[in-house]
Parts: structure tokens; C-alpha cells; sequence
């Protein structure tokens, strides 16, 4: 198997494979049942499969990078969102910390900005790849600041 198929998988398995397991581990429960929410609060299908097509985007734009330059500042970037995307469920979910979990996310999405922005002129396709994800997230960060707001 060439190169950079095994490292599309492995960013792809990274990604998707990480986001689902802590996914798993730190399920809504009766805890977020119970909190008030706002009017435009999605139904809790919805975000499985937005969280997978957003993983697989994420994945890519980060093997893009991988592949042409690993050590670039949009790369670190890519890495520092990871880390905050992955940080953001066991704050909310697990830790039950609403406000914290505000700080989180806020963080995550100046990082998914910067990462656009910086990318932009590198790779207009990973850039372009994180658009839905920035999209996502700035709704996902109104949803965040209602639910502490409410509760």
C-alpha cells in the first residue's frame, strides 16, 4: 500500500476513530436531558453524522498538510484543534462544566480560524475542508453559551 494511503488511514482512524470513542465515553446521559435548552437546539441524532462527515474533512485537511509540510504552523494548528475538539466532551458531557466547556470551544473555534486563515494561501482545499467544520462549531459555541446561560 503506497505512502500516503497509510497515513490518510491513520489520520482518518486518528480522527474519526478518536472523536467516536469519546464520543462513546461521554454520552448526553439523563444529566443533559435534563438541562433547559434553546429553541434551536438540534435533536440529538443529528450530531453522529455531522460529527463523522465533520471528522473525515478534519482528517483530510490534516493528512494534506502532513503530506506536504508536518512541521508548518498550520499544522500545529491543525494538532492544538484536535486537541481542543477532543478536550471539549469530557468538559461538557463528563465533567458537567458548561462554562468551562464555553472556554473550550472558544479556544476551538479561534483555532479552526486561524487555521483557515493561515491555510488559506498553503492549501485553499484544506482550508476549504475546515469551512463546515468552522460552521459547525460557531453554532455548536451559540448552543454551548445558551445551555450555561439557561442553566
Amino acid at each position: 500500500m503506497p505512502h500516503k494511503v497509510v497515513s490518510l488511514v491513520g489520520f482518518i482512524f486518528l480522527v474519526l476513530g478518536g472523536g467516536t470513542a469519546i464520543g462513546l465515553y461521554t454520552l448526553p446521559g439523563e444529566w443533559y436531558a435534563g438541562l433547559a435548552k434553546p429553541v434551536f437546539n438540534p435533536p440529538n441524532w443529528i450530531f453522529g453524522p455531522v460529527w463523522t462527515i465533520l471528522y473525515v474533512m478534519i482528517a483530510v485537511a490534516g493528512w494534506r498538510l502532513w503530506e506536504s509540510n508536518r512541521a508548518s504552523n498550520s499544522m500545529k494548528i491543525w494538532w492544538a484543534a484536535l486537541l481542543f475538539n477532543f478536550l471539549w466532551s469530557p468538559v461538557f458531557f463528563g465533567a458537567q462544566q458548561l462554562g468551562l466547556a464555553l472556554l473550550v470551544i472558544l479556544v476551538l473555534l479561534a483555532l479552526i480560524y486561524g487555521f483557515i486563515a493561515r491555510t488559506w494561501t498553503l492549501d485553499r482545499i484544506a482550508a476549504w475542508l475546515f469551512v463546515p467544520y468552522a460552521a459547525w462549531v460557531s453554532f455548536a459555541t451559540l448552543l454551548n453559551a445558551s445551555l450555561w446561560w439557561l442553566n
